[in-house]
């Protein structure tokens, strides 16, 4: 029986629609068989990826200026974490749920990660991503203060599993998937009504310690060491989510270390792995001991903390402490608020090696994003600021190709509205 093909898909769908039997190509396997997440996906097939640049089925060569999500921050494939990876994998993977045998690839990769926290954040519980680790710090919340009201920032985004999704900052994207989680409050970041809501009826606090999706917003230093004041009196756990901002991507290893306010809980994900899945939840011993009773098995996963994940988590972690590339960040940074100037861009708001690009529209920002992955930029825009164009390169990017970079933008820019084009280093 012939397919046939509807008038309204055959520009987004078209190869879908072919007979069963046919040979078909990884595009048309992708269309058919793998779930999407949007009408229009970027649909490039890579092949290769090795330090900032990824590569795609016709040799085409691409930087990629979001680190796949602020994942690779020490580049694609470094060769430590590779070997890491195989080294492991020739020694055992999977054995058995989180937390019933001694790993070394945990309990290694956990001392690391210790070593270079507060005194106070010493237990880690690795989960299977950043998502994950936000649930399990919602319930350690609630189970130490037996409290269940918890406080979050509207514009914030901690994941999209439906506890997370509880948490995450816009209506838009909860409002499908409603009921959620009762006794939620969302507010403005940087806000003085979030600091006047926590009270004694409050479990915890959860915020980004600099603000992602809303298009790289940091906080006010005196707002948030009165958003860790106002928690301390009243009892309420304070939770840093640093999924993105983590691992020297603002400057400093950790993000927090800037404003000199310690969380009760701290969220990784993304960078933890190295480039594999991994997320970690991390408080203090005590704290975390309550997980283990009343109910015994308070947080379980099967693959969080997979020694795969951990090993190159762990090397990722090593690689990125003994190089400058963390020290180089404000050096880099400045370069983005030098060249990144046009009358196009409306505002810029950036931290570290990040940085967002306002445009007068979404539209116009869509159109200079896809110009820029036809130039050979992959770069997208915000989850809550769909006018802005995101610039998370990989740490190692060198001063002289975040300068090329931003050339690129810039022409990107000129040639999406017909102006004059730049020369570069103009």
């Amino acid at each position: 029986m012939k397919a046939t093909c509807p008038s309204g898909l055959k520009t987004l769908l078209p190869l879908i629609y072919q007979p069963e039997g046919t040979c078909m190509d990884n595009k048309t396997l992708f269309l058919r068989h793998i779930a999407q997440t949007s009408s229009a996906p970027i649909g490039i097939e890579m092949v290769k990826a090795s330090g900032i640049h990824i590569w795609d089925t016709d040799g085409k060569k691409y930087i990629d200026l979001i680190s796949g999500f602020s994942v690779c921050n020490i580049g694609h494939s470094h060769p430590e974490v590779v070997k890491a990876v195989k080294e492991q994998a020739e020694a055992y993977m999977h054995l058995i749920v989180y937390g019933e045998f001694i790993e070394s690839p945990q309990t290694q990769y956990a001392r690391l990660l210790t070593d270079h926290l507060p005194a106070s954040l010493d237990c880690v519980y690795f989960t299977n991503s950043g998502a994950e680790a936000t649930e399990g710090a919602m319930k350690l919340a609630k189970r130490i203060t037996n409290r269940s009201k918890i406080i979050a920032c509207n514009q914030a985004y901690h994941g999209s599993t439906q506890g997370a999704l509880s948490v995450m900052g816009s209506e838009y994207w909860r409002n499908a998937f409603r009921p959620l989680l009762p006794g939620i409050s969302h507010l403005d970041y940087n806000s003085e009504k979030l600091i006047h809501e926590i009270d004694n009826s409050v479990a915890c606090v959860i915020i980004e310690t600099v603000q992602a999706e809303s298009g790289i917003t940091a906080p006010d230093p005196a707002w948030l060491k009165a958003v860790r004041k106002k928690c301390d009196d009243h009892c309420v756990l304070l939770v840093f989510d640093e999924i993105q901002a983590g691992f020297g991507r603002t400057g400093s290893l950790w993000a927090f270390e800037q404003y000199e306010e310690v969380p009760d809980i701290l969220l990784l994900g993304k960078a933890l792995g190295g480039g594999m899945p991994l997320g970690a939840f991390i408080s203090s011993r005590k704290m975390m001991q309550a997980l283990t009773h009343d109910p015994v098995l308070g947080h379980i996963t099967t693959f969080g903390g997979h020694p795969v994940s951990c090993a190159a988590g762990k090397t990722a972690l090593e690689v990125l402490l003994k190089e400058e590339w963390i020290a180089s960040v404000h050096a880099k940074e400045k370069i983005l608020w030098e060249k990144l100037v046009h009358p196009a861009i409306v505002s810029r708001k950036g931290k570290g090696l990040w940085m967002s690009l306002q445009f007068e529209t979404d539209e116009r920002c869509r159109q200079v994003v896809h110009q820029c992955i036809r130039n050979g930029l992959i770069t997208d825009w915000f989850l809550f600021a769909p006018d802005r164009l995101r610039i998370a390169p990989p740490l190692i990017i060198t001063g002289t190709e975040l300068v090329s970079v931003c050339d690129m933008i810039l022409q990107s820019i000129d040639e999406v509205i017909n102006a004059r084009p730049r020369t570069p280093n103009a």
